[in-house]
């Protein structure tokens, strides 16, 4: 039975380690997913950010290192426990956020509800393997134990239908009259944007370049004065409108986002804007 909690172990470190990858390659885009969980301070977002994705890597080093393995179990327990706290307050509060966790736009629900709470539970199991030495027969174990784990999530998610995105035909909300921005013009691109997403960065040339082809509105649940801050220190004057629960209002999945309107704020099209051309290929596409 031994191969068994060696086998979770494997399973568990190899997703760990997935996601730790994933989180430090974009490290502003994971700390805006755990700004939107609305638990933290925003001066603590950062190090958190840093914090967790450090954690699941030493985790998953841990987890594959017979002698220590129980410690990386700890980890793991720990770290998904506190996720499931984290995406329980959510949904508590009825909010609608991306969870953060493998994919960016997966937002918190019952799939990811039920993956985590499947991985707490090999992350409990693989403790129980103590020291016991890695097979090559637990390679395919961890495999399957995956399979069931994401497999499992899957029907859990298609029964919960697709994520929420803007609808098209429908108004916009912002808090604000859309046709000021239009300018007497029938179309207003509506970027979204947050100063702790590194892709948002990188975007904010694109977003001010497509300028002159149509009006573009920067769109952030951020503080407004911080917001601003950040903005001018990257050179970009573009009006802003900024509302705390804007992207939830709207079914923004997570920044970068872009949103078209006709002259009145009614949703034309919509896109993520993590490269060029999508911003390019939407507004010709309109």
């Amino acid at each position: 039975m031994t191969g068994w909690p060696a086998s979770a172990a494997l399973a568990v470190a190899g997703v760990l380690a997935f996601a730790a990858v994933g989180k430090l390659r974009d490290l502003g885009r994971f700390a805006e997913a755990i700004s939107g969980y609305r638990i933290l301070p925003a001066r603590l977002v950062p190090v958190a950010a840093r914090v967790v994705a450090g954690a699941e890597l030493l985790s998953a080093v841990l987890l594959v290192v017979p002698a220590v393995r129980v410690w990386g179990s700890v980890l793991a327990v720990a770290l998904f426990s506190a996720f499931l706290i984290g995406m329980g307050s959510v949904l508590r509060r009825g909010m609608e956020v991306p969870c953060g966790c493998l994919r960016g736009s997966e937002r918190v629900g019952a799939a990811s509800l039920t993956r985590t709470g499947l991985l707490l539970v090999l992350a409990v199991w693989a403790g129980f393997g103590a020291d016991a030495p890695f097979d090559a027969v637990q390679l395919l174990v961890a495999a399957l134990l995956l399979v069931v784990v994401f497999g499992t999530a899957a029907l859990v998610s298609h029964r919960e239908g697709q994520p929420p995105a803007p609808v098209v035909g429908r108004r916009i909300e912002i808090g604000a009259d859309v046709s000021a921005f239009a300018d007497g013009g029938n179309r207003v691109l509506f970027a979204c944007i947050s100063p702790l997403c590194g892709a948002c960065r990188a975007m904010l040339p694109v977003f001010r370049a497509a300028a002159d082809r149509v009006p573009v509105v920067l769109v952030s649940s951020g503080d407004p004065g911080e917001v601003r801050d950040y903005l001018a220190a990257q050179g970009i004057e573009l009006p802003l409108v900024t509302g705390p629960d804007v992207f939830e209002a709207n079914g923004v999945p997570g920044p970068p986002y872009i949103v078209l309107t006709d002259g009145t704020g009614t949703v034309l099209a919509h896109s993520g804007a993590n490269r060029p051309e999508q911003v390019a290929d939407l507004i010709a596409g309109s």
